[in-house]
Formats: C-alpha cells, sequence, structure tokens
C-alpha cells in the first residue's frame, strides 16, 4: 500500500511517499479503506519531536489520527460491524507509527463510529479529534443550560465545534478570534471578542459578573481565564498543563465511540456543521503539514486519500 511516512523528526520536508506492507488485523480491529485523513496540529507537533517527552515513537512514522473510510476486512472477533461499513475515528493508538496517511489502517474497534451519511469523506475525517475535544471538554466543565462559557481560539477547528455544542446544550457562548473572524462567529451563535490585549474588559463588559467556564484552545490565556471567571468557575485547556496548579483541568481527547456516536448525530440533526477550508491529495500531504503549520486556514484541513 502506499502511504506518506518520514524515517525521522523534522519539518514537512521529511514526509515522503512510499510503499508499506498491509497491515495485520488483530482479533478486535478492522482495517479500513482509507478514504479521507483529517490533519491537526498533533501531528505536525509529533512530526517535530514536540512530544517526544510523552509519546512512543516507531520509526518510519505513517502520521495521522483522524480517518474516514470503509471497512475491508474485521478481526474473529468484531460483531459491531461488517465489510463495507463506513466509520470515522480518532484513530490515536498507544505507540505512533501507524497513522491515517495511508491507503489501510488498522484500529480496534473501540475507536470507531458510523459515518455520518450527509457528510463528504473529507468532513468525516475532519470531526473526530477535534469534535471530541469539544465535546469532551465542556463535558468536563460541565457547560449546560443557563451557562455562559468563554471560549479562547472560538474560530479554529476545535473551538468552532465547541461553540456549535455549547449552544446545542443551552450555553451561553463568548468567543475570543481575530476581528477578521467576528461575523463567522456570529453565525456560530457566539458573541465574539478579539483576542489579545483588552480582552479582559470586552468580556466583562459582556458578562460583569464572570463567565462560568472558560475552554482554553490556544495556550497562553491563563491570566485572562482567571482574570474573567466568576466565583466558582470552571477552567480548562487542552494545551496548557499549567492550569493544573491554578484549579483547572488538562485535557487530553480520549478515544470514546460514543461521544463520537453523539457528534454524529448531531451532524445529521443539522446541529453541527464540519467546515473543511483545504483538501489535499495524498501526494500534497507536506503541503498540507504546511497549511495548518501556517495557522491561517479557518476550518479544517483533510487529505484525500482514495476516491474508491
Amino acid at each position: 500500500m502506499k502511504a506518506i511516512t518520514y524515517a525521522e523528526y523534522g519539518d514537512p520536508s521529511v514526509l515522503s511517499l512510499t510503499d508499506r506492507e498491509t497491515p495485520k488485523v488483530g482479533p478486535a480491529e478492522v482495517r479500513i479503506a482509507v478514504r479521507a485523513a483529517g490533519v491537526n496540529p498533533v501531528d505536525w507537533k509529533i512530526m517535530q519531536g514536540y512530544l517526544d517527552p510523552i509519546m512512543n515513537v516507531d520509526f518510519p512514522v505513517v502520521p495521522g489520527w483522524d480517518v474516514a473510510g470503509v471497512v475491508e476486512a474485521v478481526g474473529l472477533d468484531v460483531p459491531e460491524l461488517q465489510v463495507g461499513d463506513e466509520v470515522m475515528a480518532y484513530g490515536r493508538k498507544d505507540r505512533v507509527g501507524e497513522g491515517s496517511l495511508a491507503e489501510q489502517m488498522t484500529l480496534p474497534v473501540r475507536t470507531l463510529a458510523r459515518k455520518p451519511a450527509s457528510l463528504s469523506w473529507e468532513q468525516a475525517a475532519a470531526l473526530p479529534l477535534a469534535g471530541l475535544t469539544a465535546y469532551q471538554t465542556l463535558a468536563r466543565l460541565g457547560v449546560g443550560e443557563g451557562s455562559t462559557v468563554l471560549i479562547h481560539a472560538a474560530s479554529g477547528g476545535v473551538g468552532s465545534f465547541a461553540v456549535q455544542i455549547a449552544r446545542h446544550l443551552g450555553a451561553r457562548v463568548i468567543g475570543s478570534a481575530s476581528a477578521a473572524n467576528a461575523d463567522r462567529l456570529r453565525e456560530l451563535g457566539a458573541e465574539p471578542v478579539t483576542y489579545g490585549e483588552g480582552l479582559v474588559e470586552q468580556v466583562r463588559a459582556l458578562a460583569p459578573e464572570g463567565v462560568d467556564a472558560v475552554a482554553d484552545f490556544v495556550g497562553g490565556v491563563l491570566e485572562q481565564t482567571l482574570a474573567v471567571l466568576a466565583d466558582g468557575g470552571r477552567h480548562a485547556s487542552i494545551t496548557d498543563p499549567s492550569v493544573l496548579e491554578h484549579g483547572g483541568q488538562s485535557i487530553w481527547v480520549r478515544h470514546d465511540p460514543e461521544d463520537l456516536a453523539v457528534l454524529a448525530e448531531l451532524v445529521d440533526e443539522g446541529v453541527l456543521t464540519v467546515d473543511v477550508a483545504r483538501s489535499f491529495p495524498l501526494t500534497e500531504a507536506a503541503d498540507a503539514f504546511r497549511a495548518s503549520m501556517d495557522g491561517h486556514t479557518r476550518g479544517k484541513i483533510a487529505i484525500r486519500v482514495s476516491e474508491s
């Protein structure tokens, strides 16, 4: 099979298209014919070695944790799925090595959910990691009816999902982003504020008593978070573990097919939209990584692996 790999840490220039053996299928696994893969910042952070202290890596690495495709083989103990089923997954394994930028990928059945019929392959591949991160962060914060929540980086891949989910849960959402993305946040149902200097004053003008919860999807905003929290407020970050020293929660997204199925239902009900800003063929994976690293793409980035 064809796959994108890298044999050492580095920038996108270390990525190359290579031939790999077809992966074996374990008893509680399925093999997926990959149609599309999502690109997330964690993919290139691993590639650059930033997560080496906490992640075991087996070179050469096939990057990618988000995947959507068709089941082409099932293990001995997989009654839940059959050949031909369309699925998606947050496909993080215990060791980094076998990812989704390949024509085929094996995954434990416990990571999989059925692909929403209303989504394209690229959209389905863009949903799992970011959608689960948003959903699980809001759940950990107890966001629901009557809550007021501030979402840092609300127009980003994770943040835009969080805005939609929080609004669905009945929360009032204040979202930080650049001024250029203010209209987009209004469309999603958030009250926009501009990140950077003056953010605290903007939030306090909208919520004088403070906010009930803060979800940080960007990092470097702890001081601002603490300044706008109401008494007894809760906060969490996906990038800044130091929040633990200030009563916050550090979030590392977990596999949960039930959570992923909930997201699929929200998509098919029209509650949750998946915005794919750019899509690249597998042969241009390095360009897809560069686009993600640039940080100016609004919406998700996907890679088309196979058309059929």
